[in-house]
């Protein structure tokens, strides 16, 4: 379901839709097929206008099972189009999911509009001369059903044929009863009576330039890319495979042609260690992981902040503690961020909060890490990881310069190399291994101020803490202050960050469709420091809701340090917020206010 539905949205993207997608899938390589546990679903919502979000709740269901059935049918909006695979609506089936009786039967979809197809009969008869037969020709099927919804969407075959044979080969017998299934279910929508209308959605108007559609972790990783570009450096990324982080992994690994050079290592320790060699000798170096891989990695990366060497920590967050859940999204590594170092171990941390955005944001990330000589934390979620948008390309022209000098001269007054001498941000200068009359070096130990000499002193001790405390403090005068869209000040703001950016918009938008216009909404890219604006934005209105898919993780720290009132709304299940929710939480918080 997820290739279908990666094709049915490249389609979209092509015909130059708007659109946002939500993939939902198990953890487990071979989860229970036919259970609900082992539903893997493909939301899309396209437009021909501005989206925010993958929707609420779909306007059509397509499913293969009585399980997908059960996993998806709440979510489906009243009156909607159920459109389902009747050869898998057996006896055998409903007992593998729970159903006592054919839901068909029951009265429990009266609400919605029903249409059975046997696809698996109908795939059978279509790939007949294909080459493929058995249980094999049911692999198909899928692609039957992309057909049938591009009729129904009146999308062109074109985008899904050229990319069948590019993946299988027109020739080949898979490639073949693909697109034979895909053709036949796309001729059952326009040869049958059964589904009686089309949809048309047209084109959205959206800025002149060259889009692709784009998932978050291309987009990370793209990011990255673009940001070793501005250096003028080398790319090194050191990972080991975690979901969802590794994506951005199997990303670079296919750009050796732009300098990137990849390594997978022996587990998430080996992949921060050799990634704190790679900036040690003069790399753009970065690391990526999931929640579980960061408390592995937390001691180096206490050991790049006390050498004082800049280090990209990408962590793509998912649903935990431990293995948790593993493919579904949640933002509770943000305290495990900004605090979960052992010492006084502060270091810069930001959110990306969309797809397209995840490439700005790794560029943020980088400008700080190389200017400031410091690990950054880069947050992410199995939200912006996984779903997908369109994204105009940007001109590099538009993006930040990021120069980088390395020490290539004594500095002392004695003809001596001082590495911890600092410049005006309190950074201290870049010195590549081997280079003469620079010799140095770094550890773990408390450094002695200037010199960089290993020193147990406890004044110094407490000095070297204070000054590494303030060199990161001084970055919220290098940020963008932050930007609120709306009145700026009023009844409500919602303050998100990370992948609650589309949900909080779009529900501020629900809000004043529905009269309630004096509400507000931001977003924080930079979580640590924040900008410096944000005390007087929080003390502009009345109610400050902070939506989160944790258990109020931004709320505690934003009341700890401005010490305003802040009204946590927390979500646990592994999903992204709706823009319903949203909606709601607001308008109960007016009223609510107003008696």
């Amino acid at each position: 379901m997820q290739l279908a539905g990666t094709r049915f949205t490249d389609a979209s993207a092509l015909f130059g839709n708007d659109l946002a997608t939500f993939p939902s899938f198990p953890a487990e390589i071979r989860a229970p097929a036919g259970t609900v546990a082992g539903v893997s679903s493909f939301q899309i919502h396209i437009a021909d206008f501005d989206i925010l979000t993958p929707g609420d709740g779909p306007d059509v269901l397509v499913t293969m099972n009585p399980a997908a059935l059960m996993a998806n049918i709440d979510d489906v909006t009243e009156g909607g189009l159920i459109i389902l695979n009747s050869d898998a609506f057996i006896q055998r089936n409903f007992a593998k999911c729970g159903y006592d009786v054919d839901p068909r039967t029951d009265g429990s979809l009266e609400q919605y509009r029903v249409l059975s197809v046997p696809m698996e009969e109908l795939t059978k008869l279509a790939v007949a001369d294909s080459g493929v037969s058995g249980r094999a020709a049911l692999r198909s099927k899928n692609f039957f059903a992309l057909g049938l919804i591009s009729w129904m969407f009146s999308r062109t075959l074109e985008p899904i044929t050229d990319w069948i044979d590019g993946k299988f080969g027109a020739d080949e017998p898979v490639g073949r009863a693909n697109t034979m299934a895909l053709k036949a279910g796309y001729n059952y929508g326009n040869t049958t009576d059964a589904v009686h209308y089309k949809y048309e959605v047209l084109p959205a108007k959206m800025p002149a330039g060259t889009y692709t559609n784009i998932t978050g972790n291309k987009a990370l990783a793209w990011g990255l890319i673009a940001a070793a570009h501005l250096a003028k450096l080398p790319l090194f990324y050191g990972s080991y495979p975690i979901t969802p982080a590794s994506g951005i992994l199997e990303e670079l690994a296919r750009h050796k042609n732009f300098g990137v050079k990849t390594f997978q290592a022996e587990d998430e320790i080996a992949a921060v260690g050799i990634a704190v060699g790679a900036s040690f000798a003069g790399h753009l170096a970065a690391t990526g992981t999931s929640g579980p891989g960061v408390a592995l990695k937390n001691e180096t990366i206490s050991l790049a902040l006390m050498m004082e060497l800049p280090l990209v920590v990408v962590n793509v967050q998912r649903a935990g503690p431990s293995t948790g859940l593993p493919t579904k999204t949640e933002q509770a590594d943000l305290m495990m961020a900004i605090h979960g170092r052992h010492g006084e171990a502060p270091l810069p941390v930001v959110a990306a909060r969309s797809p397209g955005d995840a490439f700005s944001t790794a560029i943020e990330a980088c400008r700080i890490a190389l200017k400031y000589m410091t690990p950054v934390m880069l947050l992410s979620d199995g939200f912006v990881a996984n779903s997908s948008e369109p994204w105009l390309l940007p001109d590099i022209a538009d993006l930040p310069e990021m120069p980088v000098t390395f020490a290539t001269e004594p500095n002392g007054e004695n003809g001596e190399f001082l590495p911890y001498l600092r410049d005006e941000h309190l950074s201290r200068p870049w010195a590549i291994p081997g280079t003469p009359g620079l010799e140095h070096r770094l550890g773990g130990l408390e450094k002695q101020a200037v010199t960089g000499n290993v020193n147990y002193t406890p004044s110094n001790h407490e000095f070297m803490t204070k000054l590494r405390e303030e060199k990161i403090a001084r970055i919220a005068n290098d940020i963008e202050p932050l930007n609120v869209e709306g009145p700026q000040s009023g009844d409500v703001l919602v303050l998100g960050w990370g992948g609650t950016y589309g949900s909080i918009r779009a529900g501020m938008h629900r809000a004043h469709q529905a009269g309630y216009t004096s509400v507000a909404a931001a977003h924080l890219r930079h979580l640590f420091p924040f900008p410096a604006n944000l005390g007087s934005v929080l003390r502009s209105y009345k109610h400050v809701i902070v939506p989160e898919l944790n258990r109020g993780q931004l709320n505690r720290l934003l009341q700890a340090e401005y010490l305003v009132p802040i009204e946590s709304y927390s979500k646990i299940q592994g999903l992204p917020f709706k823009a319903a929710e949203i909606c709601k939480r607001i308008i109960d918080t007016i009223e609510g206010g107003k008696s």
